[in-house]
């Protein structure tokens, strides 16, 4: 029996791998015009493969196109937005029609010569009365004092002092910490007096800069003069920027981690000598040392 069921199975796989000629000929001349060479198996192959083709595409358009609306079971694709759209004004509704029925309300009570407890603001339905006739107010002649002595004080201050801005120094870097953006040699130091509101790094080529605090990019794009700038708002009012840059990897709007890379080193831009990263660092629109925030 084994031999016999052996023998029917080879049999089978024979007549599976038995080649066949489909020809194609004119009718009339009965000339050949084509000729394939097929088997029971290629057969198979080719059809089962067509299916799962045509069964994955029918997937994908129902999971991903607007038809699946019309398959029994799903919904409309766009009834979520339609729902929230009809939430939003109807929430609207409501705030309308609660102003104006407290409107209606306050006109009622004027020409009743009644006292007018209703809001219509329509975010308070019973609003506490208030005796607006025994009111008092006086200002002392302490407050006016220390009133006329705090603006003139600071009416034309627009930077810290010497003393508030020492302290304010100390505070953010015990509150603050900031991130290397580049480990390499500093050429040029910080110097106001000269304009030049940074410092000079020089790196390896094609080394990451990094965000020296979180904060959100305020601007990343091309200057002609500096090449590729990054500029990020950080807490504290600090603002950090990092100039002649070869690439820059955030965009405007992305917010960043300290550590993080959002450039690579460069030496783009006219004012640029060579490759090199020019970081600065603003405090309420001041420049300051970076070195005195972070360890380079």
């Amino acid at each position: 029996m084994e031999k016999e069921n052996k023998k029917a199975k080879r049999r089978w796989v024979r007549r599976l791998k038995n080649k066949f000629r489909l020809v194609i000929l004119n009718d009339e001349t009965y000339e050949e015009r084509f000729s394939f060479r097929l088997s029971r198996l290629n057969v198979f192959i080719a059809v089962g493969i067509t299916a799962i083709i045509l069964i994955v595409l029918t997937i994908f358009l129902i999971a991903f196109t607007p038809l699946r609306e019309y398959i029994p079971g799903y919904t409309d694709v766009t009834l979520s937005r339609r729902v929230n759209m009809l939430l939003q004004k109807t929430d609207s509704l409501e705030r309308i029609t609660k102003q104006k029925n407290n409107y209606l309300l306050h006109i009622k009570s004027i020409i009743d010569g009644k006292e007018i407890f209703a809001d219509t603001s329509g975010g308070i339905d019973k609003a506490i009365p208030v005796d607006y006739e025994n009111i008092t107010y006086s200002r002392s002649l302490e407050d006016s004092l220390l009133r006329e002595e705090f603006e003139n004080e600071t009416s034309y201050d627009l930077y810290y002092n010497e003393n508030e801005e020492q302290e304010f120094v100390q505070n953010a870097r015990s509150n603050f910490t900031f991130f290397t953006p580049l480990k390499g040699i500093i050429t040029s130091d910080f110097d106001a007096a000269q304009q030049h509101y940074g410092i000079d790094i020089v790196s390896k080529k094609n080394e990451a800069v990094k965000a020296a605090l979180d904060g959100t990019v305020l601007f990343s794009d091309w200057t002609v003069e500096t090449g590729h700038i990054i500029a990020i708002q950080h807490p504290g009012s600090f603002i950090s920027v990092y100039k002649h840059n070869s690439a820059l990897l955030k965009k405007q709007g992305n917010f960043v981690k300290a550590g993080e890379a959002i450039a690579i080193v460069g030496e783009s831009g006219e004012l640029s000598t060579g490759a090199h990263l020019h970081f600065e660092l603003w405090n309420n629109g001041n420049p300051v040392d970076p070195k005195e925030y972070i360890a380079f």
